[in-house]
């Protein structure tokens, strides 16, 4: 293993830097409380995996036979890096269409104001987003999403990107990530537009009741009803947002796919 790593130092190195980057974006290995050392670890052994399926022959004229190679390999290296980030932050949209679903309806349930520190997305999120952006890790480790994405999804990046394809294909590479982003609000409407309908239905039942019965005082039993009724609404839908995170996933890869495809990479 280390022969072949000391043979081939140049390229392993690309190979290491675009893993490594991708690493450090996408979800769950992105965590800070996942140690740097076991992120150095797993790039080693995946770059180590992928390095006989790479051909790197595009940069022949910065990897000298002796592995010794000129200033603008360095610029490759930025390249790399560059790239992995791209391809993790694609895979970070699509998990960001959970959280902010979660932030569509946290108001109209009165959770708004609890937003506490999310690992997953690391950034401010209010509890129902974190509790969505969860589920959504689970069946994506369920899956084996993962796997497919490490050995598939990043073999195939590097077989269909590299950096001049930054330079050359930057148009596609731009209407890939709008569309991306565009698909985020998309996927977080759909979750949670039925939750949010239902309980606009609660508020105006609430307000037509208020008015006709002022005795009542159904404002302060408007909280807790409101909460109740959000989470039965979640629980009996939760199959079926389950579903929709499976397809969401299914989906983001087939872009992702087509990214690939539009440099002329293999499928994943």
């Amino acid at each position: 293993m280390l022969d072949r790593i000391i043979a081939n130092a140049a390229v392993f190195l690309l190979v290491a830097v675009r893993t490594y980057a991708f690493l450090r974006t996408i979800p769950l290995f992105s965590m800070r409380n996942v140690p740097t050392a076991a992120k150095v670890a797993l790039t080693a052994y995946v770059s180590y995996l992928l390095l006989p399926q790479i051909n790197y022959n595009v940069y022949a004229d910065f990897i000298g036979p002796d592995t010794a190679f000129s200033l603008y390999y360095f610029l490759v290296l930025a390249g790399e890096a560059l790239i992995g980030v791209i391809t993790g932050f694609y895979i970070t949209i699509i998990f960001a269409a959970f959280s902010t679903a979660g932030q569509f309806f946290a108001f109209q349930m009165g959770f708004s104001a609890s937003e506490v520190y999310d690992s997953v997305s690391q950034v401010e999120n209010p509890l129902m987003g974190q509790y969505l952006n969860l589920i959504a890790l689970l069946i994506f480790l369920q899956n084996g999403a993962f796997q497919n994405l490490f050995m598939n999804g990043l073999g195939a990046s590097f077989k269909a990107l590299s950096a001049y394809s930054l330079v050359t294909g930057y148009e596609n590479l731009i209407m890939i990530l709008i569309k991306g982003l565009t698909k985020l609000f998309a996927d977080a409407l759909i979750i949670a537009l039925p939750l949010m309908g239902t309980l606009l239905l609660v508020a105006v039942s609430l307000g037509i009741l208020t008015r006709a019965a002022p005795q009542m005082n159904l404002l302060s039993e408007s909280f807790p009803l409101t909460i109740l009724t959000a989470f039965f609404i979640l629980t009996v839908s939760l199959p079926n947002i389950c579903d929709f995170f499976s397809r969401a996933f299914y989906a983001g890869f087939t872009q992702l796919e087509l990214l690939f495809a539009s440099f002329g990479g293999n499928q994943i």
